[in-house]
């Protein structure tokens, strides 16, 4: 009986070891499709915004062909007026500080440990940028 036991034990941390090692095998292709399918939505994402950024910037780009528009440029920027009007200018002391508040730097965040471990099973920690 006590031969059968060691056999049987034997055989049940021999199927053991083979499934460790099944997932363990699996993690890391499962890993990088994650990472993969990731980076194309993030890809997507970019290219989304540069289209998105193209079309505003031709939009200006064809209000800057207007006559309002270069006036309105001419006066805003470079103080321009036209005959018989008065500009006005209205300048700091010197010294004076600057008006608003002074923007904060970020702090960085250490993620947790087990956000740590998460990235690593998803594969997050593969894709850049994120």
């Amino acid at each position: 009986m006590s031969r059968s036991k060691g056999r049987l034990s034997s055989v049940f941390a021999m199927v053991l070891l083979v499934a460790l090692a099944v997932v363990l095998a699996g993690i890391f292709p499962f890993r990088q499709i994650i990472a993969q399918e990731r980076q194309v939505d993030l890809t997507q994402q970019k290219y989304d915004a540069l289209v998105e950024e193209n079309a505003r910037l031709e939009a200006e780009a064809a209000a800057l062909q207007t006559p309002q528009e270069v006036e309105r440029i001419a006066r805003e920027h470079y103080g321009l007026v036209r005959p018989g009007e008065i500009g006005y200018v209205a300048v700091s002391p010197p010294g004076a500080p600057p008006v608003g508040p002074e923007p904060e730097a970020p702090t960085p965040v250490e993620p947790e440990w087990w956000e740590t471990v998460r990235d690593f099973f998803t594969g997050k920690d593969l894709v850049p940028g994120e």
